[in-house]
């Protein structure tokens, strides 16, 4: 074992199934990252929810949030940066941060795409009345958290009243062209409410439109089912209930070796609150730093084409995305 690789062993935070070993198994080699198109930011974990599956472990309480200095260095190494077509920015819920605003104008001036990963709910949060205006005139994709079509599965995972929200919030970001527009996107996010893998995602998509547009006039573009994570939140409601082994099991045994080419890890850099630098959002929230090596910074880089070629920490927590039809922050892997 590299030296390298030796490293990233020490960062992992809770042993367990071996994916490294898998893939050998399989005859794959360590992955690497290909060239780098997304930047995934993550503004800090303050969130007006405290969802079950939260693998951030978002709240209202919590504090961490980005600063307007990293905020500005992060602007640096997308415009440094040609390859980045795509701005990720996510949370806790990132609408909240005081500079996502200028987050958004920036990295659209810079002719770049820029995603907002919704809860929804936010747009009724005080002060942001005029925030569905500002992303539609931003031609913002919204990538909102949808986890049923059911109020109960809704309420029962994200909270009391959670549902009604989230579709008045659909219903205004349609008035607004959203999910009717091409320059509009608005994507769904399915996560199970339990301890199993998601259904097949072109099927639940279907479902899903005929359900919403039917009973509530509601449109949107595309439905990413995603494999809930063993870490954080959601680990520990599976441990409380005494079934976070068998969830594993499940995840292990599901284990697709024709994911791997689709992992977003290959072409995605995340970046912390506080500038460090992740292989995944996942590996963020499991503090496992980039290629498992020494903790790097916004600060220790310049370009991200640098990181190609780069080997790509894992842990037990990637037979999530691996298992079944895969699973990333755009979906499934395989139809």
């Amino acid at each position: 074992m590299s030296a390298a690789r030796h490293l990233h062993v020490l960062h992992v935070p809770h042993a367990g199934p071996d994916f490294d070993a898998a893939l050998s198994r399989s005859g794959v080699p360590a992955l690497a990252r290909g060239e780098v198109t997304t930047l995934q930011v993550n503004l800090g974990k303050r969130c007006n929810q405290a969802c079950l599956h939260c693998h951030v472990e978002a709240g209202p309480a919590r504090t961490e949030s980005m600063e307007l200095a990293s905020v500005r260095r992060v602007l640096a190494i997308v415009a440094a940066s040609p390859s980045i077509g795509v701005v990720d920015i996510t949370g806790g819920a990132p609408e909240l941060h005081p500079q996502f605003r200028m987050l958004v104008e920036e990295a659209r001036a810079l002719g770049r795409s820029v995603i907002d990963r919704c809860n929804l709910t936010v747009l009724f949060e005080p002060g942001m009345e005029d925030l569905p205006a500002f992303l539609a005139k931003h031609q913002v994709t919204i990538t909102a958290s949808l986890p049923c079509y059911s109020p109960k599965n809704v309420d029962a995972q994200r909270g009391k009243g959670v549902f009604d929200k989230s579709v008045a919030a659909l219903q205004r970001l349609n008035e607004l062209g959203y999910g009717r527009r091409p320059e509009l996107p608005l994507h769904l996010v399915y996560n199970p409410v339990g301890p199993a893998l998601p259904p097949a995602q072109v099927a639940l998509e279907a479902a899903y439109k005929e359900e919403l547009r039917a009973h509530l006039g509601i449109e949107f573009d595309r439905l990413f089912t995603i494999t809930n994570m063993p870490i954080k939140r959601f680990l520990h409601a599976l441990e409380r209930e005494g079934r976070g082994t068998e969830y594993m099991e499940l995840l292990v045994a599901s284990f697709n070796a024709a994911t791997l080419p689709g992992l977003m890890c290959r072409s995605l850099v995340s970046v912390a609150w506080d500038g460090t630098l992740h292989d995944c959002d996942f590996n963020q929230m499991a503090e496992i730093p980039l290629g498992g090596e020494h903790r790097r910074t916004i600060w220790d880089v310049e370009d991200l084409a640098a990181l190609r070629g780069g080997v790509i920490a894992t842990s037990s927590h990637c037979f999530g995305c691996t298992a079944g039809a895969g699973s990333s922050c755009g979906g499934a892997l395989e139809t």
